[in-house]
């Protein structure tokens, strides 16, 4: 099986809840911090005790998982989530998540596709979209 697993900066509840909304997804499963065992090898500060240790969350028939990190993570601007979807899908789900984001490639039609556009959410995650 693979898996996207997004890493975020103390947002990740933020991210979770927005594109449960967005994708009509389900929130498959979600631990905080505080609820590691007190004898756990894997020590977080206090400070952390309410972000994501780790939550999975089912959209459009995948899993992605996702975490709130214990120190900043690096950005890796090379990889995307993709959405292909019909017009309708894809334009609610573009018209949300470009808000406060980055807009990489307008979305618009292509020779390939319907419509077809990239850009980087709110969050960092870079997002890959396509209408057939």
């Amino acid at each position: 099986m693979l898996n996207f697993y997004l890493m975020f900066n103390g947002n990740a509840k933020e991210a979770i809840d927005t594109y449960l909304k967005i994708f009509e997804g389900k929130l498959l499963f979600v631990q905080k911090y505080s609820d590691m065992p007190t004898d756990s090898n894997f020590q977080a500060g206090d400070e952390m005790a309410d972000k994501i240790l780790h939550a999975s969350i089912e959209i459009a028939g995948s899993t992605i998982m996702c975490s709130d990190g214990l120190k900043e993570e690096g950005k890796c601007n090379n990889t995307y989530i993709s959405l292909s979807a019909d017009a309708a899908i894809v334009q609610k789900a573009w018209d949300a998540l470009k808000q406060g984001g980055r807009v990489r490639y307008e979305l618009s039609p292509t020779f390939f596709a319907k419509l077809h556009g990239s850009l980087e959410d709110k969050f960092g995650i870079n997002w890959m979209f396509t209408a057939e």
